[in-house]
């Protein structure tokens, strides 16, 4: 046997835990959702491989305005001439809502600065976010820089803002500094860079200065990156001050839960983007997270409730598919094709219509999928691996046919035996098609046709019988013919014609019927379990307006489906 190939584990070194055994994150709750920053425009948009032209950028733009970002990074105008146009734009065409601010990013270089405020002049409210770089790596083989001289650079970025800021009066400016590649920088100097800033821009209380702390890549686990956010959270001075902003990238795969535990950690509010499209591996997915709250009984502040079309601007700006399995917005997320499954979300979907309680309880469906405007129709799909509450859900929520139990499990082998023939999904339409067939239309070799029913006319002890007569007409095989058959009623006659006529015997194990729609256009349904002779049980169905005659349809239906067993 020849060995597997070792993976080359020696390459990469292990990230090395924060010391804080005090630590107090693991055992809060998030209980408010925290400030938004969407960067899908900015940091999303640097990501795509044809980025955005104008009318994509607005379309975004209006999109994230619509459902509640509040905070919205528009680009990196200093770098891009198209970004600059755009964040023009915003504002001479008085596209920003009152309640929106505009973010803008910036690295800390004097002529970047200078081209940033250029593209902001008149801008009611603006975040101006500055950065630079402070990571062991980066400060020896990048930059070649001591901790000194990068620390220069932040101070000296900040200054150049703050005046520029000053300059410019009619606009009100919040400042925003990040030490790129926070989680690869050592704590204290990181610490140390934004005091410097700090002092700098000597933020108040009512003018808080932004401190984002970026996983510009994912280096360590989720708890990790959280006690990094908790050691700054705590040793910031003048923390009244400070609004500590994430900036989550998900290399690890893990953006999400790094961005909840940072959050427990202490910070105040988040940039990501939607569906986490960003460099790499991407940013922070505002969808899940945002979702996530929801699910937890916190209001995000967001609107999610039509997903689809969220999806369907994001696919379009981004020229980029979301995908089927992606959560809570993927074309699949609430679908079950296992048979265990769908028959519990049919049965707790049916007892959730049935209780008083407004609080949403139903297996595998951590949510309502009318939330987010998903339908019930597309909850349920049907293959080869479906069973029977999942094709009772479709018969009953998609034609009003609400299936007996052991009718539920007779018709899911016929819609399975399709299913296995084509090899995957069947659609709605396909699950009808197979019941109509195989009950509804099963006219061969007889097809009722239409009955009276009269009295017997007999006399006992005085008494007149309560006993009936049915004359019906039917067809065999083409061949109208009329039979007539005693009983207690109606059905009990006919199954008695029936059986004298065809030979045969079927005794009537169980009856059920219900009405399909309503007023002027309702039917019933008649359902009729069988046995015959042989023990073998067999079912009819029926429908027509007349339930008398749905029910004689259906024992004519369960006659000619044992007859052709």
């Amino acid at each position: 046997m020849v060995a597997s190939p070792k993976m080359p584990v020696e390459k990469y070194k292990a990230f090395t835990p924060i010391n804080l055994p005090d630590r107090t994150w693991p055992t809060k709750v998030i209980d408010k959702a925290p400030i938004w920053c969407s960067v899908d425009l900015r940091d999303g948009n640097q990501a795509l491989i044809e980025p955005m032209g104008m009318e994509r950028k607005k379309r975004m733009f209006k999109t994230l305005c619509a459902m509640g970002y509040k905070e919205i990074e528009v680009g990196f105008p200093s770098a891009s001439q198209t970004d600059f146009d755009f964040v023009r734009s915003l504002i001479e065409e008085n596209m920003i809502p009152d309640d929106v601010t505009i973010q803008v990013l910036t690295q800390c270089r004097d002529h970047l600065i200078e081209r940033t405020f250029e593209s902001l002049k008149g801008v009611r409210r603006a975040i101006v976010h500055f950065y630079n770089s402070t990571s062991t790596l980066q400060r020896r083989v990048v930059f070649n820089m001591n901790r000194d001289k990068i620390c220069d650079i932040a101070v000296k970025g900040a200054t150049l803002v703050k005046k520029l800021a000053l300059q410019n009066p009619e606009s009100e400016w919040v400042f925003q500094y990040s030490p790129e590649s926070f989680t690869q920088t050592e704590l204290d100097y990181a610490l140390h860079v934004c005091h410097a800033v700090m002092d700098v821009i000597k933020p108040t209380a009512d003018n808080s200065i932004i401190f984002n702390l970026p996983a510009t890549v994912e280096v360590a686990s989720p708890n990790q990156y959280a006690d990094q956010i908790e050691w700054m959270h705590r040793h910031f001075k003048e923390r009244d001050k400070i609004i500590l902003s994430l900036h989550p990238h998900n290399d690890r795969g893990t953006g999400v839960a790094a961005a909840e535990l940072g959050i427990m950690a202490g910070a105040d509010r988040i940039e990501g983007t939607l569906f986490g499209n960003g460099e790499r591996t991407g940013n922070v997915d505002l969808i899940t997270l945002g979702m996530n709250m929801v699910s937890q009984g916190v209001d995000a502040g967001i609107d999610f409730s039509n997903m689809r079309e969220i999806v369907a601007v994001a696919e379009y700006c981004n020229q980029l598919s979301v995908p089927e399995r992606h959560p809570y917005a993927g074309a699949l997320v609430f679908t079950a094709f296992s048979g265990s499954h769908q028959d519990a979300i049919n049965k707790g979907l049916n007892a959730q219509k049935k209780t008083n309680s407004p609080l949403w309880n139903v297996p595998y469906l951590p949510i309502d999928p009318a939330d987010v405007g998903a339908t019930y129709e597309a909850v349920i799909r049907i293959n080869s691996q479906s069973g029977k509450g999942g094709i009772a859900y479709v018969m009953e929520n998609d034609y009003g046919v609400r299936l007996p139990k052991r009718l539920q499990i007779e018709l899911s082998r016929l819609v399975q035996i399709v299913a296995d023939e084509r090899g995957d999904e069947v659609s709605s339409e396909d699950i009808y098609n197979v019941f109509n067939d195989n009950y509804l239309l099963q006219t061969k070799p007889y097809e009722f046709l239409h009955y009276i029913t009269v009295s017997d006319g007999k006399m006992s002890e005085g008494q007149i019988s309560e006993g009936r007569i049915v004359k019906a007409d039917i067809k065999n095989n083409g061949k109208q013919v009329t039979i007539s058959g005693r009983g207690t009623g109606p059905i009990d006659c006919y199954i008695n014609a029936l059986s004298d006529y065809s030979k045969f015997a079927l005794n009537i194990v169980d009856y059920s019927e219900h009405a399909v729609g309503s007023g002027a256009n309702a039917e019933a349904i008649a359902y009729v379990e069988a046995k015959g002779a042989d023990d073998k049980t067999i079912f009819g169905v029926g429908r027509d307006r007349n339930i008398v005659k749905a029910s004689l349809m259906a024992i004519t239906s369960a006659f000619n489906r044992y007859k052709n067993s």
